[in-house]
């Protein structure tokens, strides 16, 4: 890895070939880091990445690479180099960075109720500490939903979207619709600050019916589910009483679209130990039920997922491997003319090959815990991300920023332990991260680094989110230089 910054313009020439100049230009600040044993990956401040032999990168930084080659050319015009042709490029990497974070002024978009913690599923791999269905002990108040409301109403961003998660929410539904009236008529009775309001309900769908759809409907609410993947083994990942899971999810998502509209229903999968020699069959399902795409994501080391072992049961190579071969498998249902994509890889591509950064909260530097997204939790407590929830139901509150009834807006986002974490998840200026080309699309997650490493920048070379994205990135990267038709269908992803 190795980072350059700007040097003066000067005139060098070639050696043994007097007053013959070679090129005359200024170097913008640019980093590389190695793809193969041939090839640098080179990005700049911008985030636009240039592919270049290494001896290409070291003529470059030593100013020794003709005017003439392609690779000059395509540094130029990618703002790498400044040259008696290219005076704006300053100008222009100013606008690409501005337009990059421009998200940080408008932070707090997602706001999580924790409605309930009852579940009447047993997923061994569950991140929360699940309740049994009879428990209202675990259900969020009344009060403590309306002051939680209250906050979330204060955020700056003017787009607010509230979502419902368990346990399994819809057991606690008369609080979600409360929640959702209050919502409106919070916001209609404050014209001068009305928020562009969207709900979204996290279920299982084992005990939606007509009433809730129709509430659905009538507030534009979105569903979100989870499909592991075929019969057998979404019933092995999610048991219920009855062992009817995959029956009542798929009957749950067909119901649902019917009422609601297909683009209405979403489905997220979990990857466990039993997942792993399946990734073609998975993705079949999600495209024989009309899904137009599907994320294919690793367990979390939180909750159940821990204290089952479940989270142990496979290292990152072995869920990369699964990745690779899933994302391969997407490529050439496309190639066959079936439209359908990997989301994560989409989120990244956005990153890589446009100006937008989707806000993706796992990708944020600075990170997205409590500016990207914020947890209320059943008992009323704020935390700063879901995972910071999850690790907070196996004893450690350290990203507990406080309570809803306890404390104001300003002194739980003036937490003093979010403060630390936010300063120190700025990826330009975390040791090894500052060096690395990929910096402008991975982010910080100093949950879980704390979680891991019990540090908030963690440990990079033990690091599994380091290990996973930076894999991903030169995976993502090294088939659009090797593959025009899979260079054209990541730029439609991105776009």
């Amino acid at each position: 890895m190795g980072r350059m910054s700007k040097f003066q313009p000067m005139t060098f020439y070639n050696r043994g070939q007097s007053n013959q100049p070679l090129a005359n230009y200024q170097l913008l600040p640019f980093k590389f880091s190695e793809l193969d044993h041939s090839r640098y990956v080179m990005t700049n401040i911008a985030g636009e990445y240039l592919v270049a032999s290494k001896e290409d990168v070291h003529a470059f930084a030593n100013h020794n690479l003709p005017s003439t080659s392609a690779t000059y050319i395509n540094l130029r015009a990618r703002h790498f180099l400044t040259d008696a042709h290219s005076k704006m490029a300053p100008d222009l990497l100013a606008i690409k960075l501005r337009t990059r974070n421009e998200r940080l002024a408008d932070f707090t978009g997602l706001h999580i109720f924790v409605v309930t913690l009852r579940c009447e599923h047993s997923c061994p791999y569950c991140q929360v500490s699940r309740q049994s269905e009879d428990k209202d002990s675990f259900d969020m108040t009344i009060d403590q939903a309306n002051a939680a409301l209250a906050l979330a109403m204060r955020s700056p961003s003017k787009n607010i979207k509230l979502e419902f998660q368990g346990g399994e929410s819809l057991l606690n539904f008369d609080l979600i619709k409360h929640i959702v009236v209050e919502a409106k008529r919070f916001n209609a009775e404050n014209s001068d600050s009305q928020k562009n309001l969207g709900f979204v309900i996290a279920t299982n769908l084992a005990v939606i019916n007509d009433e809730i759809l129709g509430f659905c409907k009538e507030h534009d609410i979105v569903i979100s589910t989870s499909l592991d993947g075929p019969k057998d083994l979404h019933n092995k990942n999610r048991p219920r009483p009855g062992h009817d899971s995959y029956q009542r999810a798929i009957e749950g998502i067909k119901q649902s679209r019917n009422v609601l509209g297909r683009d209405k229903v979403s489905a997220l999968m979990t990857t466990t130990e039993a997942s792993l020699n399946q990734v073609e069959a998975i993705i079949d399902e999600y495209v024989e039920n009309n899904f137009n795409g599907i994320f294919l994501r690793p367990l979390s080391p939180y909750g159940f997922a821990i204290k089952t072992k479940f989270y142990r049961a496979y290292n990152t190579q072995r869920w990369l491997d699964f990745y690779v071969k899933g994302l391969d498998y997407i490529i050439e249902l496309n190639r066959q003319g079936i439209e359908f994509r990997e989301h994560y890889a989409a989120t990244i591509l956005t990153k890589m090959l446009t100006s937008t950064d989707p806000g993706y909260v796992d990708l944020m530097s600075p990170a997205g815990i409590a500016t990207g997204a914020i947890v209320y939790n059943y008992d009323g407590a704020v935390y700063a991300s879901d995972e910071a929830r999850m690790l907070a139901e196996m004893g450690d509150k350290k990203f507990k920023l406080g309570h809803v009834l306890e404390n104001s807006y300003e002194e739980i986002f003036l937490n003093e332990t979010l403060l630390e974490a936010l300063e120190d998840s700025f990826a330009q200026s975390v040791p090894m991260c500052t060096d690395c080309a990929f910096e402008p699309y991975c982010g910080a997650d100093p949950v879980f680094h704390w979680g891991q490493h019990g540090d908030l920048v963690g440990r990079k070379p033990d690091s599994e989110f380091c290990q996973r994205n930076m894999s991903i990135f030169k995976y993502l990267i090294d088939s659009m230089e090797s593959d025009k038709f899979v260079r054209t269908l990541f730029l439609r992803w991105a776009n």
